[in-house]
């Protein structure tokens, strides 16, 4: 099992960025496929991306060309880099880590959630 740890949420205006980061700790993480989620309010949680533990990517289309995920599996982290963010990007963002199949993704592990709040 691995535990997860994100960081680097905040307010930031519409047009601005932010970069989340995972940390991971436990054994095996470059074997693990992982992924962020959102969760709005009132929303149902929905996945953003994932990435395959050989690196390969998929994004929601409402995030395709403004997000970035990526990995170090050196510092056993994953990463989200949210550029010209949107209002209704405001969420509460959560990294998982689990197993990828084509281009779907199974979550097995949760980290605790960081909000960004996107708004002037």
């Amino acid at each position: 099992q691995v535990q997860l740890v994100e960081s680097g949420g905040g307010l930031v205006q519409p047009g601005g960025s932010l970069r989340l980061s995972c940390a991971a700790s436990g054994d095996f993480f470059s074997s693990y496929a992982m992924g962020w989620y959102r969760q709005a309010p009132g929303k149902q949680r929905q996945l953003v991306a994932h990435i395959t533990s050989g690196g390969s990517t998929v994004y929601q289309d409402s995030v395709k060309g403004r997000f970035t995920i990526s990995r170090d599996n050196a510092k056993n982290t994953v990463y989200l880099q949210m550029n010209s963010l949107k209002p209704e990007d405001t969420a509460v963002y959560s990294c998982a880590a689990g197993w990828a199949v084509l281009s779907s993704f199974t979550p097995q592990s949760w980290g605790q959630g960081t909000q960004v709040t996107v708004s002037s």
